[in-house]
């Protein structure tokens, strides 16, 4: 949830719940002073029929009967006038204010004795409720209603009150992988300030971090070219003069491998997006596919692999170097874990507007751990003591992930039905043939 939408919810919660508290509080008073109010008009109507010229032998006709307002006049212990509802013995009534139940119903009822004449005047508690209600709902009603227009108000000063974060989010979605300028941009939000100056802190020594490894092995790699070239010259001569031995050949074996770890960290430190996105143009995957299948095919031969390629030609806006490598270091490594007269399985998938190249071997496969660590750069499964017996770098699949984060695709890991890996890469977003 985002943090404007959690704001309006809490003040709107805490607006919500402040009306209730305010609608208990006021309904109370609101009794309180009903209670009050009616209770003086029972004094005063009281008093007016205590007034009334009355006798015992001439009695006066009653009063208009209201279900609000019952009454009755003694005079002498005999009853003048009164509520038929309102039939009790007078024994049973104490001077003042009492609650009583009369009629089936809950009333007030107010006792006035004089010497002369007793008048009792009740009225159901009802109409104190209902006075309450009245009262309590003719103030809070256009409260609640104004709660929808609040939420409208309270949701727009929290977005803008939240712009400056807003902008800073925008301004970081903007910006490019290897950007690492500092954000030139002056606030007097006394909350962003600090952030800014500290992503500005951040982003120095992430490019200083990232400008050493990125320079490192590509340096390191090219001044390494020069002293293994010599090695290979003057292993070769020796070779040439003395005949091949053991020792010649672990030589030959050891510096064959260190040349590919240096041409595998000089491919490492070309593969950078931004290095690559400005000259892509259209390709034809499967075309590609079929040229590096080409160019391996001896070692697939050496093998004795069964290799298939199937799937619709499509193609996607890449690069033919990075396109290459990509599928050059899937097929190579299929071919080291795949046994002997094993089998490897091509295949390219349309779905939708994904583009999908997968590869499947009948290798030993990976475990779930293998497969999270595969990415990391110098790790190789199993080590230098893998079963295939195959050299290798452990920079084949750092360079894949590169070349992934290159064309913004996703590579996906899976047990394969031939036994071994299965590798799908997807493209989002490639046209069709």
């Amino acid at each position: 949830m985002s943090i404007r939408k959690r704001l309006t919810l809490i003040l709107l919660s805490m607006m919500v719940l402040t009306c209730f508290l305010a609608l208990v509080k006021g309904y109370q008073k609101s009794m309180s002073h009903g209670e009050q109010l009616l209770d003086s008009e029972l004094k005063v109507v009281a008093g007016v029929l205590m007034q009334q010229p009355l006798s015992i032998n001439a009695m006066a006709p009653k009063m208009q009967e209201s279900p609000q307002l019952l009454y009755q006049i003694w005079q002498s212990g005999e009853l003048l006038s009164g509520s038929d509802e309102l039939n009790l013995d007078l024994s049973q009534y104490q001077a003042g204010f009492q609650t009583l139940n009369i009629a089936g119903q809950r009333m007030r009822v107010f006792v006035f004795a004089t010497s002369l004449r007793t008048v009792i005047v009740a009225e159901p508690i009802t109409k104190r409720f209902e006075l309450a209600e009245a009262v309590i709902l003719s103030a809070m009603l256009p409260m609640l209603w104004a709660v929808p227009l609040l939420a409208l108000f309270i949701s727009f000063f929290v977005k803008y009150a939240l712009a400056p974060l807003t902008r800073l989010s925008k301004q970081l979605a903007l910006r490019q992988a290897n950007d690492f300028t500092a954000i030139n941009w002056q606030v007097t939000d006394e909350e962003i300030k600090p952030v800014i100056s500290r992503l500005n802190d951040l982003f120095k020594r992430v490019e200083t971090a990232y400008l050493r490894e990125r320079f490192f092995a590509s340096d390191a790699a090219h001044e390494l070219r020069t002293p293994l070239s010599s090695l290979k010259i003057n292993v070769h001569n020796l070779a040439a003069q003395q005949g091949d031995n053991q020792e010649l050949q672990a030589m030959t074996q050891g510096i064959n491998r260190l040349s590919n770890i240096v041409e595998q960290m000089l491919i490492l430190g070309r593969t950078q997006p931004e290095q690559w996105q400005k000259q892509f143009k259209e390709q034809s995957l499967l075309a590609i596919t079929q040229e590096v299948v080409s160019q391996l095919y001896e070692k697939i031969e050496a093998k004795n692999h069964t290799i298939s390629l199937e799937g619709d030609d499509f193609t996607i806006n890449g690069d033919e170097f990075t396109l290459v490598t990509l599928i050059s270091n899937l097929l190579s490594n299929a071919i080291k874990y795949a046994p002997a007269n094993g089998q490897i399985k091509i295949t390219l998938k349309q779905m939708h507007r994904q583009r999908i190249w997968q590869i499947e071997d009948s290798g030993p496969g990976m475990t779930d751990d293998q497969k999270q660590r595969i990415f990391n750069r110098f790790y190789r499964v199993g080590g230098d003591q893998h079963p295939s017996g195959e050299q290798g770098a452990g920079l084949g699949m750092a360079i894949v992930q590169h070349i992934i984060a290159i064309y913004s695709a996703e590579i996906n890991l899976t047990d394969s039905d031939l036994g071994g890996l299965k590798v799908q890469v997807v493209f989002a977003g490639a046209k069709c043939d």
